[in-house]
């Protein structure tokens, strides 16, 4: 980092910093507003950041608006921040007094001899360990923004207090807060859940929390989906197998994840056995290369499987398909030698450039390292995450390390893929593992006769189906590919005397592999076009008294390009090119 962008939003620490004074600035407004509320957290996150409050009437708009209003008066009084510290005790004391039981309770929890800090600007005072601006001042306050309040629990427990989060962004400028609520308002436009609901994709109901209900279209767009995945997975020497959704108890605590991740799993008893619903397909997988044995020459052996899986999430914590509780996950387990690892990890990223380029989507790599809850060596740890690091390096791919985020059982490489607003979404993983093959005891043969541990990555390149498809929903703005629309083709006859003809044009397309549907209503042509234009639909045929004579259609592109009269084996040859090269239009 250049010394002149050290106090830039391009530096990501002060980026951090900006928003945690931003912070407590609104609840310095807040505590100005309205006394008796109480605080809780308020700390900075990817965008802003968010203030966890109790109080006894729900916020509204306008209460956002006070709260700005009163932000950007505390701004231009330029308060100084003063860092101090004191005993637990005084601490204490000072919480008490001030009526905070959530900052009391916080310091409860502090280890012996933490050090106790508190920040104070004008006649605010909040228990934060920083850091901070030095001055309330060096916040614009017309470039500040609060954006939403939502419910939270104390301390992300179900069973606590129900308290207010107020979030809030801010900028150095003005015109970049307007950037970015711009691409804000762009983001509602294509949210998966309203899109999914307008073309017909999908439906979440109150009977069924967390478990996405796919309808006709959606699922033409996801076998289509699928049909593509099967294809460049047969391409890189995959086989596909299906496990069960169930298994039992003793599975699990072979597998570890029994003891790491038991509170997201379904549980039930079969035959006075605990049974659990599959969180992941793992397990199963290592049965599957278990079940026969296996030579050196058959490795690396690479598995896949579409697994449907179960994770219990908090209500709360659900969002359209981006955070669901049942979803089929494209895993894949690759099982190979020692000497294959780095040539496994290459060809896997490089089946992921093919994937996401075809999506038109960029992505970053992240590496995550052993997280304080793992099994295996701290040796073993760090060779494979050298080994990742020495995969992709070669590749001439950057990365940035996430310390203590990897899976229980190993390192992983992260890919964050970005969309078309430049946020961004991880999907893909690859999880480099030596622990499950010890655990399952899988062997094989080596050249040397000799039995051998295999070891092997885990691996998705979408992710969650249901949660992809959410990503690029929102990417294309429903408006998807021509080989992955879920209708292709909306021929739309201009008469009645037409209609006999569409159907004829239809059948053939039909006949061809295409998705097409007739618009037969006895409308005016325009409300047909628009129409067809809203549901997104690539390509609209529109056929009157002219084209029947001349046996043609007159080709429109839901762009609005009109690309005139042609014959339906021309139109039927552009479209099937689209199609085969999976052009993005």
């Amino acid at each position: 980092m250049s010394e002149e962008n050290l106090y830039t939003f391009e530096n990501e620490t002060y980026r951090k910093t900006y928003w945690h004074t931003c912070s407590h600035v609104m609840a310095q407004a807040v505590k100005r507003l309205w006394p008796e509320v109480r605080l809780a957290i308020g700390p900075s996150i990817d965008e802003g950041w968010y203030y966890d409050m109790d109080a006894p009437f729900a916020f509204t708009p306008e209460h956002l608006e006070q709260i700005e209003a009163e932000m950007r008066k505390i701004c231009k009084e330029k308060l100084r921040l003063e860092r101090f510290e004191l005993p637990r005790a005084e601490a204490l004391a000072l919480m008490e007094e001030k009526g905070e039981p959530f900052k009391v309770e916080l310091i409860n929890d502090l280890p012996e001899g933490e050090t106790i800090s508190f920040y104070k600007q004008g006649e605010f005072t909040d228990l934060c360990a920083g850091p901070h601006l030095d001055s309330t001042g060096r916040i614009k306050g017309n470039a500040l923004k609060l954006t939403a309040c939502n419910a939270a629990y104390w301390r992300g427990d179900s069973s606590r207090e129900t308290l207010q989060r107020i979030y809030g962004i801010a900028f150095p400028k003005k015109d970049e807060l307007d950037e970015y609520l711009t691409k804000i308002e762009e983001a509602k436009k294509r949210d998966h859940r309203r899109l999914g609901k307008e073309l017909g994709l999908f439906m979440l109901r109150d009977e069924g929390p967390g478990f996405p209900f796919f309808l006709p279209k959606g699922m033409t767009l996801k076998n289509t989906l699928l049909d593509y995945w099967r294809k460049v997975h047969k391409k890189y020497g995959y086989v596909e197998i299906s496990t069960p959704i169930m298994l039992n108890r003793q599975l699990w605590e072979r597998s570890g994840h029994w003891d790491h991740y038991k509170n997201n799993m379904y549980t039930t008893v079969i035959d006075d056995v605990d049974f659990a619903v599959k969180p992941m397909n793992c397990p199963g997988g290592m049965l599957v290369y278990a079940s026969e044995p296996h030579s050196y020459r058959e490795l690396p052996l690479r598995v896949g499987e579409i697994g449907l899986v179960h994770r219990h999430e908090l209500s709360g914590a659900l969002h359209g398909l981006f955070r669901v509780r049942c979803f089929n996950q494209d895993d894949a387990h690759v099982f190979m030698t020692r000497e294959q690892m780095q040539d496994v990890i290459q060809e896997t990223v490089r089946l992921f450039d093919e994937v996401y380029s075809v999506f038109g989507l960029s992505y970053t790599i992240e590496l995550s390292t052993m997280p304080e809850d793992h099994i295996g060596t701290v040796e073993e740890w760090e060779r494979n995450q050298d080994i990742l690091k020495a995969a992709i390096t070669a590749m001439g791919k950057e990365f940035e390390v996430n310390e203590g985020d990897g899976a229980f059982y190993g390192p992983k490489l992260d890919f964050h893929l970005a969309d078309s607003l430049g946020r961004t979404w991880q999907c893909g993983t690859i999880q480099l593992d030596s622990q499950m093959p010890e655990r399952f005891e899988l062997e094989y043969t080596g050249e040397d006769g000799e039995k051998h541990r295999p070891v092997m990555i885990h691996r998705v390149v979408l992710g969650s189906i249901e949660r992809f498809i959410g990503v690029i929903t929102e990417h294309f703005a429903g408006a998807f590919p021509a080989w992955l629309a879920p209708v292709q083709v909306k021929v739309l006859p201009v008469t009645d005397r037409a209609e006999e003809y569409a159907g004829k044009i239809s059948a053939q397309l039909d006949g061809q592999g295409f998705r097409v549907e007739v618009d037969g209503r006895n409308e005016k042509i325009g409300k047909k076009i628009r129409e067809a234009t809203l549901e997104k639909v690539p390509f609209m045929l529109v056929v009157g008294d002219r084209d029947m004579e001349n046996g043609t259609v007159s080709v429109r592109r839901r762009s609005g390009e009109d690309l005139g009269a042609m014959s339906l084996e021309d139109f039927a040859a552009l479209l099937g090119d689209e199609v085969k090269t999976m052009a993005i239009k």
